[in-house]
């Protein structure tokens, strides 16, 4: 059987579509105790792109709107534009379409943008990406530094690589566990083993390194 080439995206996909380990992997990024009795309604879209992978999640818990999203290996300056596409899409399909021609404010939840990075560049542990930042600037009609953007949106990238964010990584056994199976691929890959090997490899060394729960 030959080894799937996007096997990232594979077992990003698969990890993170349960409620529990979303709400684990929430917990970790927030840095606070979420109620494992906390609600967690899975949205995510079947037939958009963000990236051109089908491994994005999103997901509502508490009146907020998450949109977490796992980076490809080459960097990207413009994932606040593609998650403004998608987060778009996300409110049409959880907000009837008539509520929103009604009189009375209809509220949302408040969208959160998380992206975790895994890629091989060089990155920090932690970066904000700004729509504004794309804004082309208005020749004579500058706005004032100090006026709001009209639109924002942030997103929050976390480098989860191994050696990075490792206080993160220690609340998410998934996260991590996800980190290194990632990782070992890569440095096995780097021997010039090939990908089906590399696999099972990683796979070998993260089943006899981390514990099970019972």
């Amino acid at each position: 059987m030959k080894a799937n080439k996007k096997h990232k995206d594979s077992v990003f996909s698969t990890l993170f579509s349960t409620p529990d380990i979303l709400r684990e992997l929430y917990s970790a990024i927030e840095g606070v105790p979420i109620p494992p009795d906390m609600p967690i309604d899975i949205n995510s879209l079947t037939n958009v792109f963000v990236k051109g992978q089908k491994n994005d999640v999103s997901f509502t818990i508490d009146n907020r709107l998450v949109l977490l999203a796992e980076h490809q290996s080459t960097y990207s300056e413009n994932l606040p534009l593609r998650l403004l596409e998608y987060i778009g899409r996300i409110y049409e399909k959880i907000i009837d379409y008539k509520r929103k021609f009604k009189k009375k404010l209809e509220k949302i939840p408040r969208p959160e943008f998380i992206v975790l990075y895994n890629g091989k560049e060089k990155f920090p542990d932690y970066k904000e990406l700004r729509l504004s930042d794309a804004f082309m600037e208005i020749q004579g009609l500058k706005l004032s530094e100090s006026e709001v953007p009209p639109l924002e949106l942030v997103v929050q990238v976390y480098n989860i690589n191994q050696g990075h964010n490792p206080e993160i990584l220690k609340k998410s056994i998934t996260l991590d566990s996800y980190s290194v199976l990632i990782s070992k691929i890569w440095e096995y890959r780097k021997k010039k083993i090939i990908l089906e090997e590399s696999i099972k490899l990683a796979i070998k060394y993260c089943v006899d390194i981390i514990p099970i729960s019972e």
